[in-house]
């Protein structure tokens, strides 16, 4: 691809205890061939690891100039993490992505690309669950209901920051991430950039790879910190107005259209369609169970201030 006036671009990727991930997603990204790729600097940012992630890491950094570990130890935060990434970085563009994720070889030139030739200052991409050849009921479930980017960016304003392209300036005129939330600050941050008027586009030809979560335990713990978030955001930023923990709206079934709507032409047994509706109802409870939990964290914390 011709060269980008961008070049080099900047890779963020936070990791927290996740050697496994972590290589699975440097390999994706580190390459010797650089004829024909977009110049770039690769940081990952270490959340304070205990395991042996650093290491991994470090083979890394031994083996390609353009990798680098910096650590973020005073704030256990993948936001926190991404700030520190950033203020590492020299790149024009920032790109985001997760830890365990994995892309193909052209995936940086083709979001430079893309946010070039649109005029975009920020950018989602197609997101694609990974499982099993045969997958269980909750690998099913996040392939069916995980990441539906265009959706998020045409309906609320952000795309996750698993997979994003952002343009320095914007950091420059909105802020960096709010640090302070656990979850929900992609969405926090994106509806930042909206408001100040910056472009943000989704592409759809662009793909990247998470793997799909096995486990109840996995979408139960992904649920309860989507609620923390959420109560965290609602805490720091009442202008988006989030309902109160105990407001009954997060407690009604879900709606089931929306199951209609996505599974709408494909051949799915009416038994997975009531599984998947349970399920989904399940972990909106769950998240209102992790939203009133945090309230409460929050106000004991105020009693206990001098």
């Amino acid at each position: 691809m011709n060269k980008s006036a961008f070049e080099p671009v900047s890779l963020i990727i936070p990791v927290y205890n996740d050697p496994t991930g972590i290589k699975t997603t440097l390999e994706s990204v580190c390459y010797d061939d650089e004829s024909s790729y977009v110049k770039r600097e690769v940081i990952v940012v270490d959340n304070n690891s205990t395991d042996e992630t650093n290491s991994i890491v470090q083979e890394y950094v031994e083996r390609f100039d353009h990798v680098s570990l910096v650590h973020e130890i005073d704030i256990q935060s993948s936001y926190a993490a991404r700030n520190t990434g950033i203020e590492h970085s020299s790149g024009d563009v920032l790109l985001f992505l997760d830890a365990d994720m994995w892309t193909p070889k052209t995936w940086i030139g083709d979001m430079i690309s893309t946010l070039e030739s649109n005029g975009y200052d920020y950018l989602g991409c197609n997101v694609e669950v990974v499982a099993d050849d045969q997958p269980n009921v909750w690998e099913h479930y996040e392939q069916s209901f995980s990441f539906p980017i265009e959706t998020y960016l045409k309906n609320k304003q952000f795309a996750p920051t698993c997979a994003l392209a952002v343009r320095r300036e914007v950091f420059e005129e909105v802020g960096l991430f709010d640090e302070r939330l656990e979850s929900s600050g992609d969405k926090e941050f994106g509806r930042r950039v909206s408001r100040a008027g910056f472009t943000q586009g989704y592409t759809g030809d662009v793909t990247v790879y998470h793997p799909a979560r096995k486990s109840w335990q996995a979408l139960r713990s992904k649920a309860l910190r989507i609620g923390r978030g959420r109560a965290q955001k609602r805490q720091y930023h009442q202008e988006h107005g989030d309902s109160h923990p105990c407001h009954p709206i997060n407690y009604l079934p879900p709606s089931p259209f929306r199951l209609r709507c996505r599974f709408s032409g494909q051949d799915v047994s009416i038994p997975l369609l009531i599984a998947f509706y349970l399920l989904e109802y399940v972990l909106k409870l769950t998240q209102s169970y992790g939203m009133i939990r945090e309230t409460l964290a929050q106000r004991q914390s105020k009693r206990e201030e001098p």
